[in-house]
């Protein structure tokens, strides 16, 4: 029988009055799980809010490139655009540091404001920072702009994952899988909308409008976050403690557990985020018509959040099942799997620029194969990730662990930014002229992927959930691999 509080899973429970003094706070917010086997009452507005969010980082994000390479002005008011090595480098700088900011928000949240403040607050710095780029089209406003999305972007993004999981308690936790999947189908929905939209926006109405547009959903989303706050489960921050358990005991064993997959997980997203740079630039030379119609070249990038949304639901009632039948899947089996899929991705990309090199122009169903293979290495990557980052994190340090797991983003456009900084002349030509650029990265992610295996094998962890009295072992052990 369904264990619940009212007929309406929807409707805030109200503590007991033997317990309302330790699941109330100040604010009568509540601060414990809901002693509920449905659905927790928050999930609709977190994922509400996640949608309008993504639809903002997007959309910004899918015309950054184009934008930095055709309507970039110099302080006269003039054009004063990036080549493109130029332009790659900072795109991967951008994405650098806002998948570094995390662990910034992560210590708001977890020592000072706990994680709905911190993603209220910072999410109004955020909007600040589509004004910006909305109203100043030269560097000056790039740099304000993409400084303060990055901050803002960044240090919510651990906060909201660990927010998710937060609202669960011990009945309803079998739900947690299924929650992050449709967690990252929101993603996805607001990140192919706008993926699609965006781009026009800049084609016929220029770049303050296509920039202005994101900025609403910004707020719009900020607007769906705050209604929340009565149904929200509230962990309260854990002052000073929390850098205690970050450097010692269960906190510190877990983040010394988690790093060497990171580091390597890191190279995937190094391939992962050069489809908003490097296969943008790849599509201007590509035959881009689809059915009669021209495709604008960053619109392609909306191939990876529709076919999120049609391969999560496919892998998760279809292909796991059936490869689970012959192979049980663990999450760092998920992980290995998925690394290796996307060399063989990266391995299409080189050979469509093999194909343009010698003076062909394929078409664009060509980089549609790449996604396809690139976006199932995603989901079995990244999505995986997320859940295992909040399950192996001790419950004192959920915010902590997810901006460590979000840091691995950050070092993978490092690594990016770094070999596009090396490898580009004063000219502006570049020393992996061609085919050779997509070669050296799937040679990386070959050798990547190789040693991930070899560390997952070995990887022993426990697994916590908010209000679970022990801590029982991980099914995610490093056997993985092997047996």
């Amino acid at each position: 029988m369904t264990d619940h509080l009212s007929n309406d899973p929807y409707q805030t429970p109200q503590p007991t009055p033997e317990n309302e003094s330790e699941s109330s706070g100040d604010h009568g917010w509540q601060t414990t799980p809901y002693p509920i086997a449905t659905m927790p009452p928050g999930i609709p507005y977190i994922v509400g809010n996640e949608a309008a969010e993504r639809f903002s980082f997007y959309g910004m994000k899918a015309i950054l490139t184009v934008f930095m390479t055709q309507y970039l002005l110099g302080s006269n008011g003039e054009l004063s655009t990036m080549n493109d090595n130029d332009a790659k480098f900072w795109m991967h700088t951008f994405v650098m540091a806002a998948y570094f900011t995390p662990i910034l928000g992560a210590v708001l949240a977890d020592w000072l404001l706990g994680k709905y403040r911190t993603i209220l607050y910072l999410s109004v710095l955020y909007c600040i920072g589509h004004l910006a780029l909305a109203l100043d089209e030269s560097r000056v406003g790039l740099a304000i702009g993409l400084g303060l999305i990055a901050f803002g972007t960044g240090a919510i993004k651990p906060c909201v994952s660990a927010h998710v999981g937060d609202q669960f308690g011990k009945k309803n936790s079998h739900l947690l899988g299924q929650v992050f999947g449709w967690f990252y189908i929101a993603i996805n929905l607001g990140a192919f909308l706008s993926t699609l939209l965006t781009p026009l926006l800049l084609e016929h109405y220029g770049s303050q409008v296509a920039f202005g547009v994101p900025g609403v959903l910004m707020a719009i989303a900020t607007l769906l976050f705050w209604m929340g706050r009565h149904r929200f489960v509230h962990i309260p921050a854990r002052g000073p403690q929390v850098f205690k358990d970050a450097f010692t005991g269960e906190g510190l064993a877990s983040l010394k557990r988690l790093a060497p997959l990171y580091l390597l997980v890191a190279v995937f997203w190094s391939l992962f985020d050069q489809t908003a740079s490097a296969w943008v630039l790849q599509a201007e030379n590509m035959d881009r018509n689809v059915f009669g119609v021209e495709l604008l070249s960053s619109q392609i990038q909306a191939a990876n959040p529709f076919l999120i949304l049609v391969l999560v639901p496919l892998f998760t009632y279809v292909v796991y099942p059936a490869i689970d039948k012959f192979f049980p899947l663990t999450p760092l089996r998920k992980i290995g799997i998925g690394m290796f899929i996307t060399v063989s991705s990266f391995t299409v990309s080189a050979f469509i620029e093999q194909a343009i090199t010698a003076g062909g122009t394929p078409n664009i169903s060509w980089q549609v194969l790449a996604y396809v293979l690139l976006t199932s290495a995603e989901v079995m990557v990244s999505i995986t990730c997320l859940e295992f980052s909040y399950t192996q994190s001790p419950n004192s340090m959920k915010s902590i662990v997810m901006s460590v797991y979000l840091l691995s983003v950050s070092f993978g456009n490092a690594i990016t930014a770094f070999v596009n900084a090396v490898i580009s002349n004063e000219d502006g030509t570049s020393k992996l002229e061609g085919a050779s650029y997509y070669w050296f990265f799937t040679g990386l992610m070959l050798v990547a992927a190789i040693v991930f295996v070899a560390v997952a094998m070995r990887y022993r962890g426990k697994e916590y959930i908010q209000e679970f009295d022990t801590e029982a072992e991980a099914e995610a052990e490093g056997p993985g691999f092997s047996g």
